[in-house]
């Protein structure tokens, strides 16, 4: 299973929000450089970085702290948030993204984001499907579209989408366990996909329980800032 620690940035700081609130704000450091330089310490090898300015602007905002942390770890970092133009990605993987998550664009404009798809490949393109009340969120999880969770991601494996990065907007931040009879249903439909799950991980037993339910990979983000995640007890499951 992938273990994937995230690191969410507002005005250049570690965050974490609510449900997607951003007047729901708590800063866990000023310095995200240190927070992935402390996950890799650990023994993480994969981080997922929001650029929360990028989503709700538009644009990408914080890509100067992205090339910081991926200049400053060995990380494999995955980086989402903003990306709406071929600047914007492109910016992205200058800043030394390994892999670019793209969610609203997927919405908005299908021919855009597969031509992002063919240009880089389905190995460099993660479709972000962020859901509440069965629907696709998007720009920064501001407004819902009309596109269900289960046609929309049908429709791109068939166009060749092979990895998925759903988030539960409604447990997202809340601590509140991960729902993983969603995550049954997607790769129940789906089962080629490697899926990520996100929102909701309040602890080690939580992604003990999407490994145990087949889930491939999850994110996770402030249940480690509030210490609950064991970091040896992962390793010790042979999870890490």
């Amino acid at each position: 299973m992938e273990i994937i620690p995230a690191i969410d940035i507002i005005e250049g700081k570690c965050v974490r929000l609510t449900k997607g609130d951003y007047c729901c704000k708590t800063v866990y450091n000023d310095n995200p450089v240190d927070v992935a330089r402390e996950f890799e310490d650990n023994g993480f090898s994969r981080l997922h970085v929001v650029d929360l300015d990028g989503a709700k602007s538009r644009h990408i905002v914080n890509d100067s702290v992205l090339r910081e942390i991926t200049c400053s770890t060995n990380l494999k970092v995955d980086f989402g948030g903003g990306i709406k133009t071929s600047e914007d990605i492109d910016k992205a993987f200058d800043a030394g993204a390994c892999i670019v998550t793209i969610g609203s664009v997927a919405v908005s404009d299908e021919h855009l984001f597969l031509d992002w798809l063919d240009r880089y490949g389905a190995d460099r393109i993660i479709l972000g499907a962020d859901v509440r009340d069965g629907k696709i969120s998007v720009n920064g999880w501001k407004e819902d579209s009309d596109k269900e969770l289960i046609p929309f991601l049908r429709h791109y494996v068939t166009k060749g989408v092979r990895t998925v990065l759903c988030t539960d907007i409604s447990r997202d931040g809340t601590l509140t366990g991960p729902s993983i009879d969603l995550y049954r249903q997607v790769l129940a439909e789906m089962p080629e996909l490697h899926l990520i799950a996100s929102g909701g991980v309040s602890s080690t037993d939580d992604i003990i329980a999407l490994h145990h339910a087949g889930v491939p990979a999850v994110v996770f983000g402030k249940a480690y800032y509030e210490g609950r995640i064991d970091v040896d007890r992962l390793k010790t499951a042979a999870i890490l």
